[in-house]
């Protein structure tokens, strides 16, 4: 067994319900540019706990949020460890965390979307998020970067969003434009990711410091 096929096997082992390859060397900044290759790894949410989401978020959907982006974290760690103990370089990309001395406030030093969408795995829907092809938005995302060369074929998958407008309709923050997401398209063409923020911690603070709403996840007909 090589290394890739190792790797793959703990991955799924530790509880990635997805992964996939990409090469985002063309994507990357400076610093992160000598580890061209991405892994990213997929954590399908509870079906049920989505569910219980209506005109807010549930304490039970944050706390799960929470643990699933720890365990995402885990995984990628692991990862990490295995592909630097076969002699490469890697970087694990939190799971979710935003670097406020960036330019863009709201994102985090590499998007995991970025690499997931460029693996084949899904796209990115109207409300910014990614749609897993099997899971819709109900999953989570982590990123590892590597030197170690992948077998990344870049199938980018277009929108499946069509004239679909729920997500856009539902949003209680009306940060939603209602454009469909094209490869290469700034975040700002589809969300107001600030104007989202701002409502999360408007009238969400006492769940989860107003870190979570989860509306446009819930009503996505993908993934339900």
């Amino acid at each position: 067994m090589n290394t890739l096929e190792h790797m793959e096997r703990k991955i799924s082992e530790w509880g990635a319900s997805f992964h996939g390859y990409s090469n985002v060397g063309a994507k990357l900044s400076e610093d992160l540019k000598a580890l061209p290759y991405a892994i990213t790894i997929g954590v399908r949410l509870s079906g049920f706990i989505i569910g219980q989401i209506e005109d807010k978020p549930t304490f039970t959907y944050f706390h799960h949020y929470r643990s699933v982006n720890a365990l995402i974290d885990q995984i990628t760690l692991k990862a990490l460890l295995l592909i630097e103990q076969n002699g490469y370089r890697a970087f694990a990309v939190p799971a979710s965390q935003t670097v406020n001395d960036m330019e863009d406030k709201y994102s985090g030093v590499f998007p995991h979307k970025t690499a997931a969408v460029m693996a084949g795995l899904g796209w990115v829907g109207k409300n910014g998020l990614f749609i897993s092809k099997d899971y819709g938005p109900r999953v989570r995302l982590g990123t590892i970067l590597t030197d170690m060369e992948l077998p990344a074929e870049n199938k980018i998958i277009a929108s499946k969003c069509g004239e679909c407008k729920i997500c856009i309709q539902s949003c209680p923050a009306m940060a939603l434009t209602g454009n469909c997401w094209n490869e290469g398209c700034d975040r700002s063409s589809v969300l107001d990711a600030k104007a989202c923020s701002d409502y999360m911690n408007a009238k969400f603070k006492h769940i989860g410091r107003g870190s979570v709403c989860g509306i446009c996840v819930k009503v996505c007909p993908y993934g339900r």
